[in-house]
């Protein structure tokens, strides 16, 4: 094992990282507020977590890849606890017979942002500043591992009450996403997994580089302009070359939890500059198409995200409610899922939508 420089990340940065985050998660991932308390609670008791560049991996280390798996809007009702994720990713160690040399969340957005923050403060390893998605997806499928035909088995899922489940092997991904959800959904559509092991070439290849700090940054920007009394989607918007899409008022949300997944739409009412329009967002787990009178603006996989237009922080699919004065923007997505077999996962159709994926973002803004 190589000798590597690990950064301790200091609470103020994880504060960041759950604002940031947040807004990646696309209205997706759970809410970060949950983790983040266990976060305080486990720095208060002396823990502390270093974070990694995925480039200072050895090609034979191996990785865990984490995420709580079910619908947002569980997650509202059964509180976070950072002993399960941790479980999980021993129960990997176990059937593997591996040690981890690190911890990585299977995608940055959401509450699935911090959960690799809160195996490894059990767990005593690094967490590497990388994910799956640069965002936040719903289904097991949909990340950069699986546009690179890695492999998707073993799956471990962990439930409070003491359930242990393993998803051995799968002729596909399609294949984990669906048996994996069944086990969800029998757990209360909620569960805390840890993917499939990861090597560190694996990470190095298709990992989705430096997204924790990237999270970071865009928390940091929100809050120091709030803290400046300045506009935070701005600052938002000029720190990561994103583009404002509406803005207006909650009018109505529809949603329903259905197969371990939060779907749904919600309709937004214009106002300013978009006074006399409306707009729609349809959802799974996620903001997937944005449509500005019958007319579909944005989708899959730019990020679609929400936001207070107030505070600039990122409001979720299972908090939306009618009245909230919105601000819808978007942001660019990572290269790897615009690329042609990447829309095979993560465009439109990959949602059920008839359409064909056209990016906000010329290629070179793209992932920058």
């Amino acid at each position: 094992m190589s000798t590597v420089e690990l950064k301790t990340i200091s609470l103020e940065e994880i504060e960041a990282l759950a604002v940031g985050a947040w807004i990646l998660g696309t209205g997706g991932g759970g809410s970060p507020y949950l983790g983040l308390l266990n976060l305080r609670r486990l720095y208060a008791e002396g823990h502390r977590v270093q974070l990694m560049s995925p480039l200072d991996l050895d090609d034979e280390d191996w990785v865990a890849v984490v995420s709580n798996m079910g619908a947002p809007l569980v997650g509202q009702e059964r509180l976070a606890d950072s002993r399960n994720i941790a479980r999980a990713v021993r129960m990997q160690e176990e059937i593997n017979n591996i040690k981890f040399r690190a911890v990585m969340s299977v995608e940055i957005g959401g509450g699935n942002g911090v959960q690799a923050l809160m195996a490894a403060a059990h767990l005593g390893i690094p967490v590497v500043d990388a994910d799956c998605m640069g965002r936040a997806f719903p289904e097991a499928q949909m990340t950069s591992v699986a546009i690179g035909d890695l492999r998707p088995y073993p799956c471990t899922l962990y439930d409070p009450r003491g359930i242990e489940a393993v998803v051995t092997k799968v002729p596909s991904w399609k294949w984990m996403e669906r048996a994996s959800r069944k086990i969800c959904v029998e757990m209360g559509s909620i569960a805390s997994t840890s993917k499939a092991p990861r090597t560190g070439r694996e990470v190095k290849d298709w990992g989705i580089h430096f997204t924790t700090t990237k999270a970071i940054r865009i928390g940091r920007a929100v809050q120091e302009a709030n803290r400046r009394h300045e506009n935070p989607i701005a600052a938002l918007l000029a720190t990561e070359g994103g583009k404002k899409l509406f803005t207006g008022k909650i009018v109505d949300v529809a949603r329903r939890t259905t197969e371990g997944f939060l779907r749904g739409t919600a309709m937004v009412d214009g106002s300013d500059a978009d006074r006399g329009t409306s707009l729609k967002l349809s959802f799974q787990n996620e903001w997937i198409v944005a449509w500005r009178d019958e007319e579909a603006i944005a989708t899959s996989p730019d990020l679609i995200c929400v936001l207070d237009s107030v505070n600039g922080h990122g409001i979720g699919t299972e908090t939306i409610r009618y009245g909230q004065r919105v601000t819808v923007v978007a942001l660019p997505a990572p290269p790897v899922l615009t690329s042609p077999r990447g829309l095979e996962f993560v465009g439109p159709r990959a949602f059920g939508y008839d359409l064909d994926f056209r990016s906000l973002f010329s290629p070179a803004t793209v992932g920058a």
